[in-house]
């Protein structure tokens, strides 16, 4: 007799929309309430990478969000596992990455805080994840499952992208159904297709007719040009203007780092800031001009403000401008085709004479070691290879000096929480189904720790991850914070245990570097396959900062 065929549940249909909806990989850790949706995804085509921390997990999928440009599923449990997923999905909230994010629920019975005292239970899960994402789905039946899957997707894809959360009872999940897969959900007109947010044509002959009477346009490209794929847009609307680009640290790979019209990503630096404000029309994009893009709130505009954001909160929040709520791929190329093309005057050589001042006032702080380090890490990374960083004093160094190259260079600045470098890395190492790519991670010992626990997912599932740990003992720009502030510091000191055995305790290859080898340790480690750990004692400086005194 032939065995009996599996009874397909509520899990099975979670797994069914998410294939149709085009996932490919899931990122997550199983609870007893979510286990039927883990049963489901065992039998599916969808591939599975399990980390250790449910907050790692998610700062996995927001890497895989990123890259993909595509919704990255997170499936975790109830209570304190999905609690444990805040910090990552708040980063993801800032960044902009479309994480889906599912969890399991309490038995319906004990919803709308009944109070039955069911284990995780909490009164009302979904209220601690309202403030952050961008939608909460909660299912109360089998049925509900592929509706709330797809609207949930689609609003993670509308621009501007973002997290989503659904909710799925212990019982919805386990639940048996006949309710038949849901491949239609795929279809081109289907639920899950989101909105696109083009310009007004109104708003793109304003800010036409305000660029063809500029003098000196300039533009600040943030990183929703990065998530919109608008590099080609804002590289012709650049062109056909004579303009000098700046991009914002999370715009990173935004504007070619080499190209004539480049005035890189000096955003703490003064005479970056004095340029931009001198502009007598500046195109800000994808950006909200915050704290960091913003030289710390220093930054004040003379001329014109045309701003281009979809996160209509954002628009206008900082400065009063020519608002344009759009998608920012929409929007560049309407512009670019709108606008006037200009012969190359003087900007590229203004910019270059920009670039030398900065150089020269780094030049005089005696920061040989750092220009060292950053430099032996960009020679060593493959041109391609994408990295993540953590928040550290060389991802800072990075933010305004590292030239991304073809890879995706990725911070947890959006929120700016620690431990974020190795598990996004392991994230993006997933998109390579081969493990061919090599991706690089970056963190401080102190962020390292964060982490560590993700070197067993690393291992298990053979990721190309290579990860420099830069060790100074401690946090080392708090040290450096407090000292300046305060004359002493507390809580800054760290023990930490010997990085180069605890990797090699886990199965994965390490060697402890230094400044002069760490170039070539870098390159063997990238180049090796699997997994590496390259541990480099270094106490490492900022250049000093311009937005204090305003001097240059």
């Amino acid at each position: 007799m032939a065995p009996a065929a599996a009874v397909r549940t509520g899990g099975d249909l979670v797994a069914e929309s998410l294939t149709a909806l085009g996932a490919r990989t899931v990122f997550g850790l199983p609870g007893q309430h979510a286990l039927g949706a883990f049963d489901a995804v065992r039998r599916s085509p969808l591939s599975y990478v399990g980390l250790r921390v449910e907050n790692n997990a998610g700062f996995a999928a927001d890497a895989y969000a990123r890259l993909t440009g595509t919704v990255a599923p997170l499936l975790i449990s109830t209570g304190p596992g999905a609690l444990m997923s805040l910090a990552a999905l708040q980063e993801s909230a800032a960044a902009s990455a479309a994480v889906l994010g599912i969890s399991s629920q309490v038995p319906t019975a004990g919803l709308g805080g009944r109070r039955k005292g069911y284990l995780h239970e909490l009164r009302d899960q979904q209220a601690s994840f309202r403030d952050i994402v961008k939608s909460v789905h909660t299912v109360r039946a089998v049925s509900q499952i592929p509706s709330a899957l797809a609207a949930a997707w689609a609003n993670a894809l509308e621009a501007p992208c973002g997290p989503v959360w659904v909710e799925i009872p212990q019982d919805v999940l386990l639940a048996p159904t006949d309710v038949p897969p849901p491949d239609s959900l795929a279809a081109e007109d289907g639920p899950a297709r989101p909105r696109p947010l083009p310009a007004r044509p109104e708003l793109t002959a304003r800010a036409a007719a305000l660029l063809n009477a500029a003098e000196r346009p300039a533009v600040l490209a943030g990183g929703g040009v990065v998530r919109a794929g608008a590099q080609a847009q804002l590289l012709g609307l650049a062109e056909r203007l004579d303009a000098p680009v700046a991009t914002t640290f999370g715009g990173k790979g935004a504007f070619p780092w080499e190209h004539r019209l480049s005035l890189g990503s000096w955003l703490e630096d003064r005479y970056t800031t004095d340029f931009l404000e001198d502009a007598d029309v500046l195109v800000v994009v994808g950006s909200g001009l915050g704290e960091l893009s913003s030289n710390y709130h220093t930054f004040a505009p003379r001329g014109r403000v045309v701003h281009i954001e979809a996160d209509l909160g954002k628009l206008e929040a900082n400065h009063p401008a020519l608002g344009i709520h759009a998608d920012a791929r929409a929007a560049l190329g309407a512009l670019a085709g709108a606008v006037a093309p200009r012969p190359a005057g003087r900007a590229a050589r203004e910019v270059a004479e920009l670039l030398e001042r900065v150089r020269n006032r780094i030049a005089a702080q005696g920061l040989e070691l750092e220009q060292q380090v950053l430099g032996a890490v960009r020679e060593a990374l493959p041109d391609t290879s994408p990295s993540f960083w953590d928040m550290t004093i060389l991802a800072y160094w990075a933010w305004s000096a590292f030239d991304p190259r073809e890879g995706a260079m990725h911070s947890a600045q959006g929120a700016g929480g620690l431990g974020y470098g190795f598990p996004a890395a392991l994230g993006a190492a997933a998109t390579d189904p081969g493990r061919s790519t090599p991706v690089l991670a970056v963190s401080g010992d102190g962020g390292a720790m964060y982490s560590i626990a993700e070197l067993a997912t690393a291992r298990q599932y053979g990721l190309p991850v290579t990860w420099l740990i830069v060790d100074d003992g401690g946090y080392g720009i708090l040290r450096t914070y407090m000292n300046e502030a305060f004359g002493e510091t507390t809580g800054t000191e760290l023990a930490r245990p010997d990085f180069v055995a605890l990797a090699e305790s886990f199965g994965v290859p390490a060697v402890r570097s230094s400044p002069e080898r760490l170039r070539e340790d870098l390159a063997a480690a990238l180049a090796a396959p699997g997994p590496s750990v390259v541990l480099l004692p270094a106490e490492l400086r900022m250049f000093a900062p311009t937005h204090l005194t305003g001097e240059a």
